[in-house]
């Protein structure tokens, strides 16, 4: 079940942004276990070789590659640099983004900008430059990372180009899953809540400037139906079974690692 030996995956944010396990750092680690050779691309020299040290301690076989992944001339380069490595790919991961809080009438532009480069312009550059390579292969996958954000909104700290940019990331998906069905590959959405990742206290405690990150910890978790956030392993299980071949009739199709956050009425934690 759920073995992907013979596979090429390339999985960019592969690194984390602090210790710990951030989403790409365990799904590109938990990849490696299931027999995939997976090449990982961030923007952090450091992070990433700490991700490619842990596989290949476990045995495992990957590649570091440093990459800006906004950058098209870079992304592109990097895909290619993974093909050339291994000979093939076969899923191709966008995990990349990150949240900026913000409405519309005060954000300013550039960080709009930056915010639909940061999260959808990547994964379009990255289905880009991947599906030459994946319609090449068999039952070939691609999975897109959004988020909570672009479904529920909140009046108090809105994060408008954050909540557009990812949402721009479902319909992104659904597009190309159902431009490239016909050619064999499959294109899903993973979308987390909130999990308790180093962003936490590396982005989301400083932005709010908040003096007790258990506090804040302690918040967030009672927030979640379940009792608790999610973590990167909850998001890394969901990514690697959309890219497995036991999803193979899966295609277009959003996968909520939400805790039942979006179920829940409004008032009703």
């Amino acid at each position: 079940m759920l073995d992907l030996t013979g596979k090429v995956a390339i999985v960019t944010g592969a690194g984390s942004v602090g210790p710990g396990w951030g989403n790409g750092k365990a799904t590109a680690v938990l990849m490696a276990r299931q027999g995939a050779k997976v090449f990982c691309l961030d923007n952090n020299e450091a992070a990433v070789a700490e991700t490619v040290g842990i596989i290949a301690r476990e045995g495992g076989e990957a590649t570091a590659h440093v990459a800006d992944v906004t950058s098209s001339a870079e992304f592109a380069a990097a895909v290619e640099a993974g093909v050339a490595r291994y000979g093939q790919l076969d899923i191709m991961v966008n995990n990349v983004g990150g949240s900026h809080p913000g409405g519309a009438e005060d954000m300013p532009e550039d960080v709009w900008e930056r915010q639909i480069d940061f999260n959808l312009r990547s994964a379009f550059l990255g289905c880009k430059f991947a599906l030459p390579h994946l319609k090449r292969r068999p039952r070939s996958a691609i999975v897109n990372l959004a988020s909570i954000a672009a479904l529920r909104m909140s009046a108090e700290r809105p994060h408008v180009a954050y909540s557009a940019s990812k949402h721009g990331v479902i319909a992104l998906s659904k597009s190309v899953a159902m431009r490239h069905a016909r050619d064999g590959v499959r294109c899903n959405t993973v979308i987390p809540g909130l999990m308790h990742t180093p962003l936490v206290e590396h982005r989301l405690v400083p932005q709010l400037g908040a003096n007790d990150a258990a506090a804040l910890i302690a918040r967030r978790d009672a927030s979640v139906p379940l009792g608790r956030m999610g973590d990167a392993w909850d998001v890394a299980h969901a990514v690697l079974f959309l890219a497995s071949d036991e999803a193979k009739h899966i295609t277009g199709i959003e996968l909520l690692v939400d805790g039942g956050i979006s179920a829940a009425s409004p008032g009703s934690l």
